[in-house]
C-alpha cells in the first residue's frame, strides 16, 4: 500500500528536499523515527480521502496520523512543497509552458477556525478561497489560500509573484505569462495597466458586454483544474486551523498534477 500511496518517481523527487531527521539521543533515545516514506503515505491517504488525520488506519499507512501530521508540519515549515512544485515544473517546461496563461478564483467551506480572517472592507463571507494561474494545458504554476471574502482582483498581483522562476531551456529563467486570461471578475483597468508594465498583456473579459468574445476557448482550463485538485477531498473543505498546512496540501496536489501531467507527456 505504500507503494501505491508514494510512487517510485514521486519518492525519488521528494526525498532530496527533505530536511534530515533528528539525531537520537544516546541516553533515553525514545522510540524509533518513523520512516518518512511511511510518512508521506500517510499525508497522501489523507489528502485522497479527506479523513481527520487521527483516522489514518495505521495498518495502511505503518504509522499513526498524529506522526502523519506532525512530519507535514514539519516539512510544511521547511518549505519542501513549493520547492517539489517547482522542480517539477522545471522538468515540465517547454516553449508554450508561459505563453498562454488562465487565473480564476474558487471559494471552498472552512471548518473550525479556518474561516476567521481579518475584517476587511468587503462583507463578510464565511470559508477560504483558492486562487490558482495555470498554463494553456491546465498546469498549475502556483495557487494561494485566501480567506472567503476577498476580492479575486485583489490577489492576482500576489498570485503573479507566486509564480516560481522555471528553469529548463536556454536563456533567463521565465517566471511570468506573455498573455493572462481572466473573467469579468477581473475587469479593473488599474489592474490591466499594472499587468502591462510587468509586460503581461491582459485578456480579460469585460463586464456588460454579450458573451461570445471567445476568451472561454482558453480560460476554461483553470476551471478544469480546480477540478483536478477538487478530486483530492481534502481541498474540498479546509478543515486545517492553520493557514500554512491547507497551503502546504494545496502545493502537494499541484505538484502530483505536474507528474502526471509528465507521466502521460514521455
Amino acid at each position: 500500500m505504500r507503494a501505491v500511496l508514494v510512487p517510485d518517481d514521486l519518492w525519488e523527487r521528494v526525498v532530496p528536499l527533505l530536511p534530515p531527521a533528528p539525531e537520537r539521543r544516546r541516553h533515553h533515545p525514545g522510540r524509533l523515527h518513523v520512516p518518512d516514506r511511511a510518512a508521506l503515505a500517510g499525508v497522501m491517504y489523507v489528502l485522497r480521502t479527506g479523513v481527520a488525520w487521527r483516522d489514518a488506519p495505521a495498518e495502511t499507512v505503518d504509522c499513526s496520523g498524529v506522526t502523519v501530521w506532525r512530519r507535514l508540519r514539519d516539512w510544511t515549515e521547511a518549505g519542501v512543497w513549493p520547492r517539489l512544485h517547482a522542480a517539477l515544473l522545471t522538468e515540465l517546461r517547454r516553449t508554450d509552458l508561459l505563453e498562454h496563461c488562465a487565473v480564476d478564483g474558487s471559494h471552498i467551506r472552512a471548518l473550525k477556525e479556518g474561516s476567521r480572517r481579518p475584517l476587511t472592507s468587503r462583507p463578510r463571507r464565511p470559508g477560504s478561497k483558492h486562487h490558482l494561474i495555470v498554463d494553456r494545458h491546465g498546469t498549475p504554476l502556483a495557487v494561494t489560500l485566501t480567506g472567503g471574502n476577498r476580492h479575486d482582483v485583489i490577489q492576482l498581483l500576489p498570485l503573479l509573484d507566486a509564480v516560481p522562476s522555471i528553469r529548463g531551456l536556454r536563456g533567463r529563467p521565465r517566471h511570468k505569462p506573455r498573455h493572462l486570461y481572466a473573467d469579468r471578475g477581473y475587469d479593473f483597468d488599474k489592474y490591466r495597466r499594472l499587468l502591462w508594465k510587468r509586460g503581461i498583456k491582459p485578456l480579460i473579459a469585460r463586464r456588460g458586454v454579450a458573451h461570445g468574445s471567445g476568451l472561454g476557448n482558453v480560460r476554461w482550463v483553470v476551471k478544469r483544474a480546480f477540478a483536478w485538485l477538487h478530486r483530492f477531498k481534502r481541498l474540498r473543505i479546509r478543515s486545517e486551523r492553520r493557514a500554512d498546512l491547507h497551503q502546504g496540501l494545496l502545493e502537494l496536489a499541484c505538484s502530483l498534477i505536474c507528474l502526471r501531467r509528465l507521466r502521460t507527456a514521455r
